[in-house]
């Protein structure tokens, strides 16, 4: 036998025996689910979060706490950019500062760091590999230790880490941001729901815009987000097409604010996914076979015949199913209205970008530590919710990538502002 084809086996062995084969089928559907995009993006920003918790530890233990220094005349000084390697990939991160008397200190830490294999990558594979998160905070005492650092207070410095990221997600100016398109779903943490804007600009590049929390999703958090999201230099405007899963309280947020000029696009998978719901398992996979060819065709024309025809088979069915269709109809073929080009519908048709973000954070936060309100029986820290999900959002913005078709988007923009010319002046036809 190989060599490699032992280390292979070995390998398999022992994710089996560390994590179990349910663990370890979770752990590899993770994986393919992200692709090797995420999952490289997902390496690098855990190795650059810990390298920072560490350096924060280490000034810490230099300065001592801001009420009580250490050392008479040795004081931090806010942080800069810095780059140190994580295994052989070298990354950027920020490094804080320690002024003293003869001018600024160097953390021990970041210059061990700045040489290639001083970070071993086996410590950040045990990070992704799902450790609880009653060992998450054992690791990173150990990547303490092995730099000398005291991890007398690591909680209290994760704290300090996420909250500056936090601060710097919600406050910063959106005013240079031009939408085409704002996806809004809500995501479930800690015991509450939050609504997140995520954004497509004109040039087809991808934005968190924020989050707004609440105890359910409803139309008053979603005004509030996006007042909010105004305050910070946001201009929205009736041209831009909003995308959602077809939540009533977001609908009627939008309708509110934008009336008959509203654009907005269904979540074509949520609705399929709906209209399932209301059928036995026998006529499942027909009815979204029916669904999916009416949507593929490219004229709007078509596409609402076929929609037509597939209303009337579930009419037979089962009535709820139909109506579900029906009241969906103008919503879920905007785009074809529009006549959209193919290339660039992928990105519009559903909220898949903002549930892609949604599983980022999943993942990247199941390790943190009372997080949920009832673990251990404890109450959840105050504002963790929040720190954790800031962070995390503005990590995961790293990965983003222009969309397809973004050439098409100023077309599609003078597609909006006629037929919201057409839906204004049939209205006032309608009131005469």
């Amino acid at each position: 036998m190989k060599q490699s084809t032992k280390n292979r086996k070995k390998a398999a062995s022992d994710f089996h025996n560390l994590f179990g084969e349910e663990r370890l089928a979770r752990q590899l559907l993770t994986i393919t689910n992200f692709g090797k995009q995420a999952f490289d993006s997902l390496h690098h920003d855990l190795g650059r979060m810990l390298v920072e918790s560490i350096f924060l530890i280490e000034r810490e233990n230099i300065t001592g706490p801001d009420h009580a220094p250490l050392v008479p005349g040795v004081f931090k000084w806010g942080s800069e950019g810095g780059s140190v390697f994580v295994g052989d990939q070298k990354i950027r991160c920020d490094k804080p500062r320690i002024v003293g008397p003869d001018g600024e200190i160097t953390l021990p830490t970041y210059q061990k760091l700045k040489e290639r294999g001083q970070f071993s990558d086996e410590l950040l594979a045990r990070l992704m590999a799902g450790l609880s998160g009653r060992r998450y905070e054992e690791v990173v005492v150990k990547a303490a230790e092995a730099f000398g650092v005291s991890p007398s207070s690591v909680s209290r410095h994760f704290v300090e880490a996420s909250a500056k990221k936090l601060k710097e997600f919600s406050e910063r100016s959106l005013a240079d941001f031009k939408p085409f398109a704002i996806m809004l779903d809500t995501v479930h943490r800690g015991g509450v729901a939050f609504i997140v804007a995520l954004g497509i600009d004109i040039l087809g590049k991808k934005k968190v815009l924020g989050f707004w929390e609440g105890a359910t999703e409803n139309g008053e958090i979603t005004i509030e987000l996006l007042a909010k999201l105004e305050e910070r230099g946001l201009l929205l405007t009736s041209r831009c097409l909003f995308i959602t899963d077809g939540g009533k309280g977001i609908i009627a947020a939008l309708k509110a604010k934008f009336g008959k000029k509203l654009m907005h696009q269904r979540c074509v998978i949520h609705k399929g996914r709906n209209i399932q719901k209301h059928l036995a398992k026998k006529y499942r996979k027909r009815a979204q076979e029916l669904f999916t060819i009416a949507l593929q065709h490219t004229k709007h024309e078509d596409a609402l015949r076929a929609l037509t025809e597939l209303e009337k088979w579930l009419r037979g069915i089962n009535p709820s199913a139909a109506n579900s269709l029906l009241e969906a109809f103008d919503e879920i073929l905007l785009l074809h209205r529009l006549n959209v080009p193919e290339e660039l519908r992928p990105s519009l048709r559903s909220t898949n970008g903002i549930e892609n973000v949604f599983s980022v954070v999943r993942h990247r936060e199941k390790n943190v530590k009372n997080y949920n309100p009832n673990y251990r029986g404890k109450p959840a820290k105050k504002g963790m919710s929040q720190r954790w999900l800031g962070t995390v959002l503005l990590n995961a913005e790293s990965g983003f990538r222009a969309i397809n078709g973004a050439e098409h988007i100023p077309a599609v923009l003078r597609a909006i502002e006629k037929l919201q010319t057409e839906k204004v002046d049939n209205g006032k036809e309608k009131a005469a």
